[in-house]
């Protein structure tokens, strides 16, 4: 039997990327609802960094469960507004928010900055915590610039704005293959992938 490793997130379009770019691991993927210990503790994310908020949401998961854990903290970057929203990309229009309402906030903070000012780059850190063996991480970014209106339905979050360097689609509108090759969740996770073969290989 492959161990067990637990995809520390309730966001649902974030547990899709993650079994998709997370497939052929030799473990098996458990998410908070499959874990069968009830409902999941809320962690605050209170971390000043992507890799400190990944941490928190990794120890407090994999202490909850008692599985090792994989968790994440990514957000935009917007170089006209000095980095924001960054950690807090989540929650831009207020705790609970929902994407729509960030995405609003988003755009009108923007409106009025031209397009070669609209610069900014999602930042992914990805973790793997085994309070028994110990903790891995990895951390990537990926560039691209803002548009003045949402374009795609696919993908979450900030995506139908952005508008990855060298691409013409936004990554709301490119195929989940092509999104998952060349983001930050992808990039970070594939650089993640050696550390959980390890472990994995250890925990059998």
């Amino acid at each position: 039997m492959p161990p067990r490793l637990l995809l520390a997130s309730a966001n649902q379009g974030k547990l899709r990327e993650l079994r998709t770019i997370l497939d052929g691991l030799p473990v098996e993927l458990v998410g908070l609802a499959e874990a069968g210990l009830g409902e999941p503790p809320e962690v605050e994310e209170t971390g000043e960094t992507f890799l400190e908020n990944a941490l928190l949401k990794g120890r407090a998961y994999a202490a909850w469960s008692g599985l090792a854990a994989v968790a994440d903290d990514s957000g935009l970057e917007v170089d006209a507004l000095g980095g924001v929203p960054g950690v807090r990309s989540a929650r831009y229009a207020g705790p609970g928010a929902s994407d729509q309402a960030n995405l609003d906030k988003l755009l009108a903070e923007l409106t009025g900055v031209p397009p070669e000012r609209r610069t900014a780059r999602f930042r992914c850190a990805a973790v793997l915590v085994d309070p028994e063996a110990g903790e891995w991480h990895a951390e990537a970014a990926w560039e691209g610039r803002l548009l003045d209106a949402p374009r795609g339905s696919g993908g979450f979050g900030y995506d139908p704005v952005f508008l990855p360097d060298g691409w013409e689609l936004t990554s709301a509108e490119a195929d989940q293959a092509a999104k998952d090759a060349a983001s930050h969740r992808g990039q970070a996770f594939r650089s993640l992938r050696p550390a959980i073969e390890a472990w994995a290989g250890h925990a059998n």
